[in-house]
């Protein structure tokens, strides 16, 4: 372990039926097709085996029409991908992206708590409000709630789903076939849950899981993001671009943790990695180059848009990007970084979506194994982070690449482990595991003849 440090390095990895990279279905070994699950099977395999704390599967529970001309929209049920891949390995932590804004609490915490039993308590959530306007249409709302309106039901809804998971003492399933009593109701609560945003009265049909609530990470990178992932988050994901912006952000959130009475160093903080190695400099350089001459750079600049709340509909990217332009009616984040890079370049839009590659606003780097070691130490010794989202461009092969050449050096500077030693996402992290809230309401005891 480095000795500036005295908590072990975080590893989660992103999935996706192909790399992050948009060009890695034209340069891969095979094509991307709707079976292109294998690949992510393979790859939380690949992640288990390279002793990594979770993988977590993200979601957009919409199809933009323009990106399934250039690029491989397969976008599986996050949590029922990782239902499947909880009977194919044993350690690794499991997170499924699920939104706020357009899930049913009660149904989503039976589902959630149904993964951490099958799993045997290696589930995560990953919390989102989603920022697609568009999806709305998908489940007949009529509007798309405000970014401020969305945070604030997710932190409702939130408390709501702890209230369900905790309905159940951990003793509550007594199995007693001599008295005929299975369980004992008197350790059975309702939710009785009457908030701003959502009514529900009854407990779940299952008992408490593994890890009693399963893990959550949260994303958003904007004030109330920040504010949430203090409020609720165990992991939180971000895109930072140097170890200086890192470090502002990271004490952020753990400013925002303390605020609500947590620890602060109960929150890792996970920027996204995203990475091509190869075992020489000109090797990663012509991987990386095979990447990017394959882009489509009409598909560039409309995606970089997408991605950023931009309707590309009303954008001209022949112009620089502007804080007035009708086009930016959903800003987020990542939009405020495209205007700062706009005003310290002058650069066209088009321009500009040359010149980010896979992860805009993060880090994206080639490198061989040695270099993304170092970074890796770098960050993570210098407060900038407490591990790394992994964005790996392409898979399987550039996981397993990760697995094989930097695992092996990251452990030797013990800064990774070597094996795992709990059998949970929370043994994993290093996080307790949260005791039933005895605050809900009581079900009647049955009266046992």
């Amino acid at each position: 372990m480095s000795a500036a440090t005295n908590s072990p390095l975080r590893l989660t990895a992103f999935l996706t039926p192909q790399g992050y990279h948009e060009s890695a279905w034209k340069v891969g070994p095979q094509p991307v097709t709707a079976d292109a699950h294998e690949t992510v099977f393979q790859a939380a395999r690949t992640a288990e085996r390279g002793l990594l704390d979770a993988v977590f599967i993200a979601d957009s529970p919409m199809l933009e029409p323009f990106r399934a001309r250039y690029f491989p929209q397969v976008r599986h049920d996050p949590i029922a991908l990782v239902s499947a891949l909880s009977v194919i390995t044993e350690h690794i932590g499991l997170v499924a992206t699920a939104s706020t804004t357009y899930s049913a609490p009660y149904d989503l915490a039976r589902r959630l708590a149904t993964v951490d039993h099958l799993s045997g308590g290696r589930a995560g959530w990953n919390v989102v409000t989603t920022r697609l306007a568009g999806v709305a249409r998908n489940f007949g709302t009529a509007a798309h709630p405000e970014h401020g309106d969305r945070y604030a039901r997710a932190g409702e809804f939130v408390d709501l789903l702890r209230r369900l998971w905790d309905g159940w003492d951990d003793d509550a399933v007594v199995a007693d076939a001599d008295s005929g009593v299975w369980a004992d109701v008197s350790r059975i609560r309702e939710a009785q849950f009457h908030g701003e945003y959502y009514d529900v009265d009854g407990a779940l049909p299952l008992p408490r899981s593994p890890q009693g609530h399963p893990v959550l990470a949260q994303a958003g990178s904007s004030g109330p993001g920040v504010d949430l992932a203090g409020r609720i988050a165990d992991l939180v994901f971000t895109a930072q671009p140097d170890i200086a912006a890192g470090r502002r952000f990271r004490d952020s959130v753990r400013g925002a943790a303390r605020a609500y009475g947590r620890a602060p160093d109960s929150v890792s903080v996970m920027p996204g990695l995203s990475f091509v190695l190869g075992s020489t400099d000109i090797e990663a350089q012509a991987k990386r180059d095979e990447l990017e001459n394959s882009v489509d750079p009409e598909f560039r600049w409309r995606n970089l848009a997408f991605n950023a709340g931009i309707d590309p509909e009303l954008l001209d990217p022949n112009v620089p990007l502007d804080e007035r332009d009708p086009a930016l009616a959903s800003r987020t984040s990542r939009t405020d970084d495209l205007l700062r890079r706009t005003r310290e370049t002058g650069w066209t839009f088009r321009r500009l979506s040359a010149e980010l590659t896979s992860l805009p606003g993060g880090l994206d780097v080639t490198a061989t194994p040695e270099q993304l070691a170092d970074l890796i130490e770098s960050w993570f010794t210098q407060g900038a982070s407490d591990g790394f989202t992994l964005q790996p461009s392409t898979l399987p092969d550039s996981l397993e690449l990760f697995v094989d050449h930097v695992v092996p050096i990251l452990q030797a500077r013990g800064l990774h482990r070597t094996e795992y030693t709990g059998t949970t996402l929370r043994d994993h992290l290093g996080i307790t595991r949260p005791e039933s809230n005895p605050s809900t309401t009581t079900l009647a005891p049955i009266e046992v003849p």
